[in-house]
């Protein structure tokens, strides 16, 4: 992994007064002064393991920097990964507080088990759509590129999406009002495998899909589909995955904090490397030993997902999607989006390593 850069010490020569001795604070009895390695707060008394819920997505790209740059160990944190083969067995465990933080993806299963009980806080960013360089969005067939030229050419095509009441079936239904269209105008085609939906669109057994990255980029470049416009035309602040908490991680507020620290540092270097360019090998070598993704020269190709480095989220459109799967008749209960939804210790963590510019 590559050092950050070098720190110089500037020195200057001259007559001075002999220097005071340095002010030493003064202690109560029994408390003694703990360095912060971190630079900020000082680490945790007693060594404390964390468990994430994380499968190697792309997005989980603020766990992995900071665990292989050293910043959760700054706080005495130990973190660990744990698997988990879908959302239904995920979620239980994180409300047990048997994992501590998890990666949740928009559903409408995801908000009824909080509407019917399990009790989770949406705390994070871990997933957005960058303008002009959407890593979830549409591509079409190359027997579509001199049919498909506007959103409304969709009309009379058949369009692969992976699920309904989803952030895909979400994001599909704003394109689809977008482009003047109603379900009626369109052939929905239902494929739960994004690889699969490469060969059914290169085949033209469908003329258009909603696809992800690194997919999208390799379906590019061997050939099997076209890019067609931008996620954010139409869904331009769709919150797309985020970083959920057990109430028990929540209630441990020196652990919490900065567990949240280390995390938001580990999304200032992710936004340093693919928006700035700044020890972009360094963090991609990262991202090839969690991810999925072992190519390092197709990460230059891909567009990566959206992470705020301050952990903002689009708490409204968070809200609007738990609406439209309503609307759907997709969700049974309701939801106090005042508990569900906690910003406090990405705020906290912001003031005390300031924004990121």
């Amino acid at each position: 992994m590559l050092m950050l850069s070098c720190i110089w010490l500037l020195g200057a020569c001259g007559k001075t007064e002999p220097a005071a001795p340095p002010a030493t604070e003064t202690k109560p009895p029994g408390e003694s002064t703990v360095e912060a390695p971190s630079g900020d707060l000082a680490p945790l008394e007693k060594r404390t393991k964390v468990f994430i819920a994380e499968d190697g997505a792309a997005s989980g790209a603020g766990f992995y920097i900071a665990k292989e740059k050293g910043y959760f160990e700054d706080y005495n944190i130990e973190v660990e990964f744990a698997d988990f083969a879908n959302s239904d067995d995920m979620l239980p465990a994180l409300a047990a507080g048997e994992v501590d933080i998890a990666g949740g993806v928009s559903t409408a299963s995801f908000f009824n088990a909080i509407a019917q009980g399990i009790d989770v806080r949406i705390i994070a960013d871990k997933g957005h759509n960058v303008p002009g360089k959407s890593y979830f969005t549409f591509v079409i067939g190359n027997h579509m590129v001199d049919e498909i030229k506007e959103y409304s050419d969709f009309k009379g095509k058949k369009i692969a999406v992976s699920s309904r009441n989803s952030i895909d079936g979400y994001i599909y239904e704003e394109m689809l009002k977008h482009a003047g269209l109603t379900e009626d105008d369109v052939e929905y085609v239902h494929i739960a495998d994004f690889v699969a939906m490469l060969g059914a669109i290169d085949s033209g057994t469908v003329d258009a899909a909603l696809n992800i990255e690194p997919l999208i980029t390799q379906g590019v470049e061997k050939g099997f589909h076209v890019r067609f416009g931008d996620a954010t035309d139409y869904a331009p602040e769709s919150q797309i995955a985020m970083v959920l908490a057990s109430p028990k991680f929540m209630e441990d507020e020196e652990l919490s904090l900065r567990f949240m620290l280390a995390y938001l540092k580990g999304l200032h270097d992710y936004n340093d490397a693919f928006f700035k360019d700044i020890e972009k090998e360094a963090i991609v070598d990262i991202m090839v030993k969690h991810t999925a993704l072992k190519d390092p020269a197709l990460w230059d190709k891909v567009y990566v997902t959206g992470l705020n480095p301050n952990g903002d989220m689009h708490v409204e459109d968070i809200k609007k999607q738990f609406e439209s799967y309503k609307a759907n008749g997709a969700i049974l209960g309701d939801i106090d989006f005042n508990i569900a939804i906690d910003t406090s210790l990405a705020d906290k963590a912001t003031e005390i390593i300031g924004e990121y510019e």
